[in-house]
């Protein structure tokens, strides 16, 4: 590995600790503003080289999931050091292929290393083990109780599928890759061909920092393929035990499908697809319609709108403040010079989903930005229907991948009602409220609730926060599984499994577990939360 260059890809998979050249079609890169394919080429991966590094990820495993928490934070501590040691050849790689500006993606550079320290932080605090202890009550009546102790372990080995709008922050080194790593589960990705260079840079300096830290060979590798023959074995093969993906509804629900009609299912935790209403109640728009219409269009039209966050759609009931917000974000709008989206494909995408969208009865474009001299060119758009429309009409809940939205102008509070029950389900819903919007605020939270895995106030769904507390999943479409996050500690949660542990000897039983609690974890003894080592008669 230390042989290739640090600083410029060189057109290779890494398998375990090898670079690998594929044998299969090569594929590129392309550079978004001209069209022009980008050196170096990639050749796709063979079915001996999925099958190689699904067995070195099945081989890794039982002594990765074995490792400490204390070493497994060091490895990813090192992932982290590496990357910001790199930054700067991260970034001007990332950007040529992508075209998102450089200080944007030097923040994601950070928030890459910087989510990866917070797993670290997580596995020192040894919450995520999840560990309980019922001391045996030989003495309960009618029927003793048998000492019953739990754990969580690692799933397994784990497919990740890079995104194509974050090139470093969900993608090889991203959320999924690093709550997966952090739970002991060995990982494969699959590249996004989108960013192929970026994702070979960031899976070289993985596999130094395992092999800076000892970690077994086969804890990770990244693959390259151009369709979707890669993606498809991986998830079929019998040694992948999870899947993580960010990408299209076709995408996770394809991927779902194959995971389930396996001999032995696993699960799939896929980010779709998702709107992310914004609620504007009539007193909010009163008083600072103007300002919500120009911060509305300035979250709308970040990063070209290819955030999974961007505001898709608006709901509000008709009047004057509406009227205010409808000029300040259509001048805004109209103001704005577009952008370069990530690839050709999605800008084609994009333009003939909006163009649909555009083409249902009752809807109309009051709003669009210039278009920039790009190939991948993306021009911001609004539309507006009313509220009845809306509701009747499913078809216009579609997600469109870019700076697009849907104003939705209801009659009155029943109507802003009817059209939020008949939402899908979404990454995040957000509202503006003034105080005297709190009464109907309060009447349409728990249908949010119900419908949104994130709710703001006074905010905008733009900027996910990466701590304990974070959300970012949904009910389907957004995800295949509203119980889990993708971004956040919690995400751990998705590679772990609960072990019970029934009468077995002291002397068997993982630390974790132990009545001196030689780790000083938090537990459950006896369902009260503690760190002290257990002093129970057993028997009581």
């Amino acid at each position: 590995m230390s042989a290739l260059p640090r600083t410029s890809p060189a057109g290779v998979m890494v398998i375990g600790a090898e670079p690998v050249i594929g044998t299969g079609e090569e594929i590129r890169s392309v550079d978004p503003r001209t069209g022009e394919a980008l050196d170096p080429g990639y050749r796709a991966a063979s079915v001996e080289h999925i099958e190689r590094a699904c067995a070195l990820a099945k081989q890794a495993f039982t002594a990765f999931r074995a490792t400490t928490a204390e070493r497994r934070a060091g490895f990813l501590e090192r992932i982290a050091d590496l990357l910001d040691e790199r930054r700067d050849s991260l970034v001007e790689c990332a950007h040529t292929e992508t075209a998102l500006p450089r200080p944007r993606l030097t923040g994601e550079v950070g928030r890459t290393s910087g989510q990866l320290r917070l797993f670290a932080a997580e596995l020192r605090a040894g919450t995520w083990q999840g560990a309980r202890i019922d001391p045996a009550r030989l003495n309960r009546e009618p029927l003793p109780r048998a000492d019953i102790r739990q754990r969580r372990i690692a799933l397994g080995p784990v497919a990740v599928f890079g995104a194509s709008n974050f090139p470093l922050a969900f993608s090889t080194a991203g959320g999924d890759t690093a709550s997966a790593l952090a739970a002991g589960c060995p990982v494969v990705v699959k590249a996004h061909q989108a960013h192929l260079g970026t994702a070979e840079l960031v899976a070289r300096t993985i596999a130094e920092a395992a092999a800076d830290t000892g970690m077994p060979e086969g804890v990770f590798s990244q693959l390259v393929g151009g369709g979707t023959e890669v993606g498809a074995r991986l998830v079929r093969d019998p040694r992948i035990r999870a899947v993580g993906f960010t990408g299209s509804r076709e995408g996770g629900l394809a991927i779902a499908a194959m995971a389930a009609d396996r001999p032995v299912p696993i699960p799939v935790y896929a980010e779709m697809s998702s709107i992310n209403p914004v609620l504007l109640l009539p007193a909010a728009l009163e008083s600072r319609g103007a300002g919500l219409g120009a911060a509305f269009a300035g979250s709308l039209t970040l990063g070209a709108g290819q955030f999974c966050t961007n505001p898709g759609l608006v709901l509000a009931i008709e009047g004057p403040g509406l009227d205010t917000f409808t000029r300040a974000a259509a001048d805004a709008v109209a103001a704005d010079a577009g952008a370069t989206m990530l690839t050709t494909g999605i800008a084609d995408h994009y333009a003939a989903a909006g163009d649909a969208l555009a083409a249902r009865d009752g809807v109309d474009e009051f709003a669009r930005g210039s278009r920039p001299d790009s190939a991948a060119c993306g021009r911001a758009r609004l539309l507006t229907v009313d509220g009845a429309r809306f509701a009747a009409d499913p078809a216009l809940q579609a997600e469109v991948f870019g700076a697009t939205s849907l104003l939705v102008r209801c009659a009155d509070t029943a109507e802003l009602t009817a059209a939020v029950e008949t939402l899908e389900g979404q990454l995040t819903a957000t509202v503006h409220a003034d105080e005297a919007d709190h009464p109907l605020a309060a009447k349409l939270l728990p249908l949010l609730e119900e419908r949104a895995g994130r709710i703001l106030f006074d905010g905008w769904p733009t900027g996910v926060e990466v701590g304990h507390a974070m959300v970012h999943g949904g009910p389907f479409p957004a995800t295949t599984d509203p119980r889990s996050t993708s971004v956040g500690t919690l995400a751990i949660e998705r590679f772990l499994r609960p072990v019970a542990y029934q009468d077995v000897p002291t002397a068997l039983l993982p630390a974790e577990v132990r009545d001196e609690n030689p780790l000083g974890v938090w537990r459950r003894l006896d369902g009260e939360p503690s760190r002290d080592a257990l002093a129970v008669d057993s028997a009581d």
